[in-house]
């Protein structure tokens, strides 16, 4: 157990650390301190009104009867919106990027740029480092809406600049009627215009050059993942929205009596049709763009080739240009309108610099061609900092080629003067393309830059990944080893120093994050610990052994089987083939028939009928609707389950034990009562009564916490099992949408029944007399080529039981309806942990079944699980190279996430492994007996 012991704890750091290496690999900040402001030649408007509407669809909005299905559906549900497009504003949609959330849309929309993934990580509500915004380059912004957004823009803004109103966080209440929120942000705004009037300073301060109002509409988010955005609900949300525009505009006009306000309305993210915005769906990506007021132009009859394309052609507006912009040139947008100082860090491009395609600017050409010398100067000023800092530290650096040199070199200075001559010659379309081409070669050279480390990072986790499986097989193997001489012990110490010093000494040198230093330790003492003690592997007797037939077909069974699990990810089909592939195809074709008599044709057939059921889960969309019904079903097949595999153990039981489980299958029957009830009263929008609240809340601790802290003895590892199924339905009754439930009990099933097959396929004959348990005396392990099917039948459950249901790996993917039955008010930190809680869940039961299958095997424990140390990194380092930062949140969101799932699946199953370990402990049944006939 002592060497054991420390191979996970060097595997807890060893995974926990690298995880964070996938961040500094494809993901970096792109805040850069240091950098010299820009101001737009433009001052158009003002002041400027930026209205958000968060989870706002921009299909839903421009589509008529895009509710047709709903009988008090209007034609067209933003007709005030709809007229701004059609008579006297321009519009297109704006593309957002990844993370579909609200933070980082909200960071792009205002500051100018796109936080990366591990930014996000750190937190929803405050941005983890200062960063510029158009609000801190106002003279005065004030902001109404959401505790969870308005706060970011006031850390690192000019104190007092930015102020804010926002309701309590309980006002965020999933079950009530979500336009509330609007119309309190409409109301606040009316009221700081009223104080105006009878506070000079407030008037003053309102009446001043670049004022930036904004509002914060959060109601349509929260109506969406309530309701779905295909309801009725949603559509009179949206209603809601566009009479506060009105009203919004209203206001302002009767306050200033001018005409210098310009409007810019949006969204952070959409939402896509199960009420979610990270799977991945293009429509959470697509969010509507109106501009409208001062300094904007007018609507522009369509182009030839046409502005439109499937998606937009349904909309009616096919006469009217769409101009598409990508969400963080919404900044450069508001920057040129009011005439404000660029955000630092917004990698933003204005529109109107493009000269082939019209911009949302009311402006003369002159201003436009000066505005797009600023946006170059911008991206130049950035791609500045970032160049000059690898210049000065990097000992061998090579430069981005287009931008070679210093910001300051002839080349770069000799294009910024001539798209000033150009403007001083009245060339502005030869200034505007000019700036173009130099903006995107600094946009080019920023990626260049960010991506620098990538090749020295990968390089490190290759070594790292693949020294891990190759130091954890000389315990799996240890038994075949012979002790390594002190030469060779030596040699391979001094040279995994030599290496680890001159590394550190150029990481010190380049002023390499000290994660670096630490990246290279782990890669160095699995080789050097690989070396020196499995040197005698490289002899050519082993080799040849290795390279014969045998062996060689196990390693490309192995091999393949953790092929097609990481093919899996992306193609959930795959794991119902492995289903098909355990439940029918390896019993039939490869069981002996004295295996077959061995395991009981009962057991085999019950095997079958298991494995074919649970095949069918993986192949169930992820899109679900509620169903009370499936959900019943669920929890009435988990309690039929849970009787039939307790009738089914032929072990007298005691009676305190017999109480026990009864209090189980009565808690079961009263969760499924407490959700029907909570169900129809959501439905029914009734909200969520107190007392539900309260009596699920009970179900739920108290029918969890059963199996773990009645002191009740198990005669056998099959009820204890059996126990922990039932503590896990009133989980899976409470927090289902749909077919959860029929999962857990179809999986649990194939649980119980594998641990029938492995013992009666092992046992007798097949387990060596000498590692029976003697008193005083612990057991010893010695590797069989069988030990791998258990092992990769192991890693096969770990991951269907998480994709088992059809979801994705992301996080953001699970519905958050169910958790509306416990916790109504918006609580992002205690609804994912309900969220984490069922999907983990699961795997109490694979814990058991893993160590009871170690015991009936008369193995030590964790003896199986070093062989899946073994196997499991050879798909981490495959995800780690298919990580990506560009594309759909799907594709970042999902590479990202099957990287980290597997990186983490070691230390999961050895987590599985010590929890089994410490339920099985308490089961009475003598070690190493056989407890199947």
């Amino acid at each position: 157990m002592g060497s054991t012991a420390q191979l996970l704890i060097i595997g807890l750091i060893f995974h926990v650390v690298f995880i964070r290496s996938v961040f500094d690999c494809y993901f970096t900040s792109p805040v850069v301190h240091g950098m010299a402001s820009f101001n737009a030649e433009i001052k158009a408007a003002k002041r400027l009104v930026l209205i958000v509407g968060d989870g706002l669809r921009a299909d839903l909005l421009f589509h008529p009867n895009g509710f047709a299905p709903y009988p008090d559906a209007p034609d067209v549900v933003a007709p005030y919106l709809r007229s701004i497009v059609e008579t006297r504003g321009a519009w297109g949609i704006s593309h957002t990027r990844v993370p579909t959330e609200s933070r980082p849309g909200h960071v792009a929309i205002i500051g100018g740029m796109y936080e990366d993934v591990s930014a996000v990580a750190k937190g929803w509500k405050t941005n983890p480092v200062d960063f510029d915004s158009v609000f801190n380059q106002s003279s005065h912004t004030y902001s109404f809406g959401s505790p969870d957004i308005l706060p970011m823009f006031t850390r690192g803004a000019v104190p007092g600049r930015v102020k804010e109103w926002s309701y309590d966080e309980d006002a965020e209440d999933f079950t009530q009627d979500a336009t509330n929120l609007d119309f309190w942000v409409a109301d606040q705004l009316e009221t700081l215009l009223k104080n105006a009037t009878t506070d000079a300073t407030l008037d003053g301060d309102l009446r001043a050059d670049k004022v930036v109002i904004f509002l914060h509409l959060l109601g349509l988010d929260t109506t969406g993942h309530s309701y779905r955005p295909h309801s009725p609900e949603y559509m009179r949300n949206i209603q809601a929205v566009d009479s506060i525009v009105q009203r919004t505009e209203r206001m302002i006009s009767e306050f200033y009596g001018d005409e210098q306000t310009a409007y810019v309305f949006t969204a952070d993210h959409g939402m896509s049709v199960i009420g979610n915005h990270g799977d991945g769906h293009p429509d959470n990506t697509r969010t509507p763009l109106v501009a409208w007021g001062k300094g904007v132009r007018g609507p522009l009859e369509d182009t030839t080739p046409t502005s439109h394309d499937d998606y937009s052609a349904p909309w009616g507006l096919n006469h009217l240009y769409r101009r598409d912009v990508e969400q963080a040139d919404i900044t450069a947008l508001m920057a040129a309108l009011i005439g404000a100082d660029w955000p630092v860090n917004s990698v933003g491009v204005l529109p109107d610099v493009d000269p082939t395609r019209p911009g949302y600017l009311d402006s003369s050409e002159d201003a436009i061609a000066k505005t797009s010398l600023v946006n170059a100067k911008v991206i130049l000023e950035h791609y500045r900092i970032q160049h000059e800092t690898k210049l000065a530290h990097k000992l061998w650096y090579h430069s981005f080629a287009p931008l070679e040199g210093s910001v300051d070199s002839p080349r770069r200075v000799g294009a910024l003067l001539r798209i000033s001559n150009a403007i001083v010659r009245k060339e502005y379309a030869s200034a505007r393309e000019q700036s173009l081409s130099l903006i995107k070669d600094g946009l080019e050279g920023l990626r260049y830059l960010q991506t620098y480390e990538r090749t020295l990072l990968r390089t490190v986790a290759s070594l790292a990944y693949s020294g891990w499986s190759a130091y954890t097989s000389l315990f799996v193997f240890k038994n075949n080893l012979t002790p390594s001489t002190s030469s060779i012990s030596t040699l391979m110490g001094v040279t995994a120093l030599t290496i680890l010093i001159g590394l550190w000494t150029i990481f010190f040198i380049e002023h390499a994050p000290i994660t670096y230093h630490l990246y290279v330790v782990f890669p160095v003492y699995f080789w050097q610990q690989f070396f020196s003690k499995g040197w005698q592997w490289f002899h050519p007797s082993y080799l040849r052994r290795i390279v014969s037939r045998k062996p060689l077909l196990t390693i490309l069974l192995v091999g393949g089987s953790l092929g097609s699990m990481v093919v899996a990810y992306t193609h959930r089909s795959i794991w119902s083939i492995g289903f098909v592939v355990i439940g029918l195809v390896w019993p039939i074709l490869g069981w002996t028939k004295d295996e077959r008599e061995r395991v009981g044709r009962q057991t085999m057939a019950m095997w079958m009928f298991c494995c074919s059921v649970s095949a069918v889960f993986p192949l169930l969309s992820v899109e679900k609707t509620e169903s009370l019904l499936l959900i019943l079903l669920g929890g009435a097949l988990l309690f039929l389950s849970a009787g039939y595999a307790l009738y089914q153990t032929n072990r007298t039981m005691s009676k305190p034990l017999q109480r026990v489980l009864a209090a189980q299958f009565v808690v079961v029957v009263l969760t499924m009562v407490i959700t029907a009830s909570s169900v129809r009263n959501l439905q029914a929008k009734n909200g969520l009564p107190f007392l539900n609240q309260v009596a699920g809340w009970v179900v739920f601790v108290i029918g969890t916490a059963v199996p773990f802290i009645s002191t009740v003895k198990h005669q056998t590892p099959q009820t204890k099992m059996i126990s922990v199924l039932l503590g896990l339905a009133p989980c899976f009754i409470l927090l289902s949408i749909s077919v959860e439930g029929l999962f857990l009990a179809a999986y649990a099933m194939t649980l119980l029944v594998w641990v029938d097959v492995e013992t009666n396929l092992r046992a007798p004959r097949h387990i060596p007399t000498s590692s029976a348990q003697t008193p005083g005396k612990a057991l010893q392990y010695t590797f069989q080529p069988a030990d791998l099917r258990i092992v990769l039948f192991f890693l096969f459950f770990v991951q269907v039981g998480f994709f088992g249901t059809g979801n994705v790996a992301s996080v953001s993917s699970f519905y958050l309806s169910p958790v509306y039955r416990l916790i109504p008010v918006f609580n992002p930190f205690y609804m994912s942990a309900l969220l984490v809680f069922k999907i983990v869940s699961p795997y109490l039961i694979l814990a058991l079944a893993f160590a009871t299958i170690t015991r009936n095997l008369h193995m030590p424990p964790f003896a199986l699980f070093l062989n899946a140390l073994m196997l499991t990194d050879g798909m981490t380092l495959v995800f780690f190279f298919n990580v990506t930062d560009t594309g759909s949140w799907l594709e970042i969101g999902q590479t990202i996430s099957f990287f980290i799932v597997t990186s983490l699946l070691a230390l999961f199953s050895g987590g599985i492994c010590t929890v089994g370990e410490f339920m099985l402990s308490g089961v009475d049944e003598q070690r190493g007996k056989i407890h199947v006939e």
